[in-house]
């Protein structure tokens, strides 16, 4: 075992310091601690000089968009309108132009750059299947294990979310456009899905869940049957879906089920807290208090939310009701999980003109609140709901470490270091990243930045060129 001393270590009653750890050679902590191991010499204790907090998990991940991040921003004519369905065109264009290789070193650097940001566990909303002419490879989870392959390589844990989409809108025929994505009955989706948890079953930092696209991308029978496949057989895996991201989304819905999306899932399927519902942009007060009571979770992106023109999340109803949300990146406009719940935080306080958007309780502390909801909320997106803290004994050590030389934080009470953190930090207060016990990045550079980085620029050069 190696022990290492940190100044300090974020738990949720405050701030461990001196902290230090003793962590296994598997990678799991085994001490803990503010006062030093007994018997063990203080030259073999490592110092770490910086302030450790438990690694993000990233709920909400197309690792294949990562390859257009910036290419959409060249608009349409003063005349016409560039809006989230316009984008969506940009990036059908893309999804025909993936290899599996150029996916694998794609995954790879996206993978890398979020840990660089204090990811160690993603979330991979995966629908990328088959090949360029829409027919399945022949091993028809081969795009998923480009993923799986690209998360082991980059040293981040991945929960892979196989995506089913069958239809191109309620009630509408797959466009050819969409060819890559479409699994047309529940045994071609189940057949894929059998397939990647079976991939992952080979791999130590991976696992499963069930996802949906979107209510437009199933029929109201597929819906149903998958629904109650997880409720049977299933309950305790995440199950994830895009749900009334956009106003048109509602529309479409109310026009075709005489529903809101919200309201129609609900009326097919018992909620759960086992049930992510990505972006949930446009929801009524009903429809809030019907997730919160629920104890499903709503998944947000504000960077690519923003970006896309999505609109505003429902936050204060929705906390006020007892609902608790994770953050994601989506196309990865952006990828700093700070920066994501300073969009969401700003992005309120510009609509309500008010600074106490966060506190729904008695907590005072802003930072506290969001970073909480972020760490366990995101946990739950992945199903991993053995973690009481943000630390413990016999837990991985996946940790994102905050220098302790940055003049702010250095200058900083512990009362107010999280909040210094949350609010005011880039990627250069990063010392580095660690997953399951062992630095994956330091000092910003990944460990093996010399292969991913060529073989990035090798699969993008055709598709960003």
């Amino acid at each position: 075992m190696k022990f290492f001393r940190f100044e300090s270590i974020y738990q949720r009653e405050g701030w461990l310091s001196p902290a230090f750890v003793g962590i296994t050679p598997t990678g799991t902590i085994a001490y803990m601690n503010s006062k030093p191991p007994t018997g063990v010499a203080e030259h073999t204790v490592e110092k770490i000089a910086g302030h450790a907090l438990a690694g993000f998990v990233n709920a909400h991940s197309h690792a294949f968009q990562y390859a257009m991040a910036g290419l959409a921003e060249h608009h349409a004519q003063a005349h016409e309108a560039d809006t989230f369905w316009t984008w969506r065109e940009k990036m059908y264009k893309t999804a025909l132009r993936i290899s599996p290789e150029s996916l694998e070193a794609i995954a790879t650097q996206l993978y890398a750059e979020m840990l660089r940001h204090g990811y160690t566990h993603v979330a991979e909303f995966h629908y990328l299947h088959h090949d360029e002419e829409g027919k399945p490879y022949k091993q028809v989870g081969e795009m998923a294990h480009r993923l799986l392959k690209a998360s082991e390589k980059a040293g981040i844990r991945i929960t892979l979310l196989p995506t089913w989409y069958a239809q191109g809108g309620f009630g509408e025929l797959p466009a050819d456009r969409q060819r890559r994505f479409i699994s047309s009955s529940l045994e071609e989706y189940l057949q894929l899905w059998h397939q990647t948890n079976k991939l992952a079953s080979r791999f130590n930092h991976a696992d499963v869940g069930f996802c949906i696209h979107s209510l437009r991308a199933v029929s109201e029978e597929q819906l149903k049957q998958l629904t109650l496949l997880h409720a049977q057989e299933y309950p305790h895996l995440p199950f994830h879906i895009h749900i009334a991201e956009q106003q048109k989304e509602v529309e479409d819905c109310q026009k075709y089920h005489g529903k809101r999306p919200l309201e129609y899932l609900a009326s097919l399927t018992k909620l759960t807290p086992a049930y992510q519902l990505v972006h949930a942009t446009h929801l009524t007060h009903k429809e809030v208090e019907i997730i919160a009571k629920s104890g499903a979770q709503v998944v947000l992106c504000p960077s690519t939310e923003a970006n896309l023109g999505d609109g505003f999340f429902s936050l204060q109803d929705f906390q006020k009701s007892g609902g608790n949300w994770a953050i994601g990146t989506d196309s990865h406009i952006g990828l700093n999980p700070f920066e994501e719940l300073r969009w969401l935080d700003y992005g309120q306080r510009l609509k309500t003109h008010l600074r106490k958007v966060y506190q729904h309780t008695q907590e005072p502390d802003s930072a506290k609140i969001a970073y909480e909801q972020a760490i366990f909320s995101g946990r739950r997106a992945v199903g991993r709901l053995d973690l009481k803290n943000f630390f413990e004994v016999g837990k991985p050590f996946d940790a994102l470490i905050i220098r302790d030389d940055v003049p702010l934080v250095a200058q900083t009470a512990p009362t107010h270091r999280l909040a210094t953190i949350l609010y005011s930090s880039d990627a250069s207060w990063h010392l580095g990243t660690w997953v399951h016990g062992q630095w994956q990045i330091l000092e910003q550079q990944h460990k093996h930045k010399t292969t991913i980085l060529p073989q990035f620029r090798e699969a993008t050069n055709e598709i960003r060129g």
